[in-house]
């Protein structure tokens, strides 16, 4: 399974004009979504991406391609949990996560998925934890 973090669903659902790191990620997201992968989305994710949308057409727009095009994955209290266990060994080696997305690791490293993002602070908890990212 494919978790998507909200840096490659706002690059596919929320931007105007994109850059060409906006369109490769559209690109291998298409990708993902036509060999038949499972590709999910954690609940924060839909919550992160819905927030701070300023018209309420791309709102309904954004809500009903999220619950009608992917699995929703919200958290257990195991991956709370392991959220906070990530997020003192990341600590313990210098490194400041946000409690978002040691959540999102956690999702991803229960449920044994590879996560799909360009958020690069992905890359310092896979070297403190199991996470499995996928690279655009």
């Amino acid at each position: 399974m494919i978790l998507l973090d909200t840096s490659v669903l706002s690059a596919a659902l929320r931007r105007r004009k994109a850059g060409p790191a906006e369109t490769q990620l559209v690109s291998v997201l298409q990708g993902l979504l036509n060999t038949g992968q499972k590709v999910s989305v954690p609940g924060l994710v839909v919550q992160e991406l819905l927030s701070g949308v300023r018209e309420e057409a791309q709102f309904q727009r954004m809500k009903t391609i999220l619950l009608r095009g992917y699995p929703i994955v919200t958290a257990s209290i195991g991956d709370h949990l392991l959220a906070a266990d990530i997020t003192n060994q990341c600590r313990r080696r210098g490194v400041s996560v946000s409690a978002g997305d040691a959540l999102i690791a956690a999702l991803a490293i229960n449920r044994r998925a590879t996560l799909f993002s360009a958020d690069r602070d992905f890359n310092d908890i896979a070297k403190a934890t199991t996470l499995k990212l996928l690279e655009a």
